[in-house]
């Protein structure tokens, strides 16, 4: 596995990566994914507010929203809507104060935010989303 996490890092796409969380915005977006890192992996509630309904222009993360968490602009991804899993989160309003619990928080160059991978959301003590698990699978 090493050796491939090498082969990686020396290919083309490795050395941008690589260059790009030594950049200044690849420190502030990674900055930003560690401090909200822990309340991810322990499920803790993470309170919000809706920024943007619509994901920056040319994202291909699916249904999402723009928070704030902490003074800090987050993507937070729902992913490709199947049905209407999605449908009481169009209720959302920018402005909005909500709770979040995540599965993840990730990070690419071609973000300028972290990415939360959202599980659950509640909205004036109320879920409005909570993830269905995958059914199978191991």
């Amino acid at each position: 596995m090493t050796a491939e996490i090498n082969k990686w890092e020396a290919s083309p796409n490795g050395i941008k990566f690589k260059k790009w969380k030594e950049s200044s915005e690849g420190i502030k977006v990674l900055d930003n994914a560690a401090k909200i890192k822990n309340q991810i992996k322990n499920s803790t509630d993470i309170e919000a507010v809706v920024t943007s309904l619509y994901l920056p222009l040319g994202a291909q993360l699916g249904f999402g929203v723009m928070v704030r968490i902490n003074r800090e602009d987050y993507i937070l991804s729902f992913g490709l809507e199947n049905s209407n899993e999605f449908q009481q989160l169009k209720s959302l309003k920018v402005n909005d104060k909500i709770t979040i619990k995540g599965r993840s928080v990730m990070y690419a160059p071609k973000y300028s935010y972290p990415i939360v991978a959202g599980d659950y959301v509640q909205r004036d003590n109320k879920i409005i989303y909570k993830r269905i698990p995958s059914q199978g699978g191991c």
